[in-house]
């Protein structure tokens, strides 16, 4: 996700293996460079490797903190004094945008307490993130979770513990590490998106910056599977943030660039010269024409998958299931969406869920119905069980804050401003909560009831540095929200992490 292969090559380095395949030839030529998690079991595979070496000389690097015990076990199998240096660093977690980073883990909970393995990995790397950036925090977590205080702890004590490591220089105000619960905002990855990433992640899946194209109808071989990463693309940089309406706009721009640039069939290559411009420009076009054909290819898939599935009218629903509280209209609505032949199963399923979080304790709810309607669709009753298990993941009696209800009469008309601007965008009317928490931190109004520091001191200004980790998993759509925080805050810094990336599958 870091480096692409190429850029790797640039060092000089051409072989890339990995430590547990059996079958690697020992090279006596050549120097290894290990990059390794310090885990028990690379550590293992390490002696294994150290006690009959392929390579002359070894140089290991070790993602996070690794035991005295793991070095000495490892110097002991170094017989043949291959190993030249081992050093930490720390880089243990996936860093998916320049301010998002992700875990990878799946289901990191059982109910409503950690899964001891993933409470271990996850501090690993909340811990390796905080070495990285040099950042020793002041740490607050969300109150209603037994599952954020546990980390908060956990990450506490690895700060006290390997003390000498967090010692860097004080800055005037503290970093600040947040730590909220995914089922506080069971919503927002729920909802379909409109923003290039978000929109290629819900539809398509990003999985490490790669997308699987192999289902689309006609695909040829080399775009079977293809890189987004906004490091080495320059239109996916310019264009992750930006609507569907506005991504159309730019590919075709793209493609009349393209076509200007492109070499002429009938060009003479006279002389010299001529050849030399030729090959000079030759790789420039290359990888221009790869850009074009991928980009145009994700973005043409997008659209047919819109138009196939009805998501336009969906989102509409789904958007006014969240933002707004007409219940009687929202019932209509998604009744009539239900009895659409064009309507998946999946987004049936969602729409039925984001009823069931938003109208669970409503007088008059239509929720058996939809059930029943739901069920009469496919036949099965795995959606069904889906739509409750959502409500006990994220409903009311769970959630610590009022996902809901405007608190106070400002922002009930900034919600009455919004509604008369969002008529040109009905599908983005959407803010997840996240947003108006780090909105209230940035300005020093996040209630210590609610969000309460880990021991006895406060933060007595404005935080600067904020990383906020969501177990659970962040989204896209809260990755965009920290973007533009970053970008109306100057002075304030937002990292935004979560133990996965979801979309509405995951």
């Amino acid at each position: 996700v870091v480096y692409t292969q190429s850029e790797i090559l640039q060092r000089e380095v051409y072989l890339f293996e990995r430590l547990d395949s059996p079958s690697r030839e020992p090279m006596k030529h050549l120097k290894a460079i290990c990059f390794l998690r310090p885990t028990k079991e690379n550590v293992e595979l390490l002696v294994q490797e150290l006690r009959r070496p392929k390579y002359s000389v070894y140089f290991i690097y070790f993602s996070n903190v690794i035991s005295k015990s793991d070095v000495k076990a490892l110097a002991e199998a170094d017989e043949q004094e291959v190993v030249a240096e081992v050093q930490e660093f720390y880089g243990d977690y996936i860093a998916v945008n320049p301010h998002v980073f992700s875990l990878n883990l799946l289901g990191c909970c059982r109910g409503r307490s950690w899964d001891p393995a993933h409470l271990t990995r996850t501090t690993q790397g909340l811990t390796a993130l905080l070495l990285s950036l040099k950042k020793c925090p002041m740490i607050r977590y969300q109150l209603s979770s037994e599952p954020a205080k546990h980390l908060a702890e956990c990450v506490k004590q690895v700060i006290t513990k390997e003390y000498e490591l967090f010692d860097f220089r004080r800055t005037e105000v503290p970093p600040l590490l947040l730590i909220l619960d995914r089922s506080d905002d069971a919503i927002t990855p729920l909802l379909n998106q409109w923003t290039y990433q978000a929109m290629v992640h819900e539809l398509l899946g990003i999985n490490n910056n790669r997308i699987d194209l192999s289902r689309v109808p006609g695909i040829s071989k080399d775009l079977r599977e293809v890189v987004l990463s906004a490091e080495n693309d320059e239109f996916y940089a310019n264009n992750m943030y930006l609507n569907f309406a506005e991504i159309g706009t730019n590919i075709k721009n793209l493609m009349e660039d393209f076509q200007r640039r492109k070499p002429k069939e009938q060009q003479k290559l006279e002389s010299i010269a001529d050849m030399k411009a030729f090959v000079e420009n030759y790789p420039q076009f290359k990888k221009m024409s790869g850009t074009v054909s991928k980009h145009v290819t994700v973005v043409g898939e997008l659209s047919r998958l819109v138009a196939e599935r009805n998501l336009l009218e969906v989102s509409e629903v789904e958007q006014e299931l969240a933002c707004q509280s007409d219940h009687s209209s929202a019932l209509q609505s998604v009744r009539r969406l239900l009895q659409s032949p064009r309507v998946s199963e999946l987004d049936a399923a969602r729409l039925v869920m984001l009823y069931a979080l938003r109208y669970e304790r409503h007088g008059s709810s239509g929720l058996p119905a939809l059930l029943e309607e739901l069920r009469s669709r496919g036949g099965t009753d795995r959606y069904r069980k889906l739509v409750s298990a959502v409500v006990e993941y994220g409903g009311k009696r769970v959630r610590g804050s009022d996902l809901f209800s405007p608190k106070d009469a400002v922002a009930i008309t900034k919600q009455f401003l919004k509604g008369l601007k969002g008529i040109e965008n009905v599908y983005t009317q959407h803010q997840p909560l996240l947003q108006e928490t780090l909105d209230q931190l940035i300005k020093g109004k996040l209630k210590d009831s609610q969000y309460p520091y880990l021991g006895p001191n406060t933060l007595r200004d404005r935080p600067q540095d904020i990383i906020v980790f969501l177990i659970g998993g962040a989204t896209y759509e809260e990755a965009l929200a920290v973007f533009n925080l970053n970008r109306s805050n100057p002075g304030v810094r937002i990292v935004l992490g979560g133990t996965t990336i979801h979309n509405t599958r995951r």
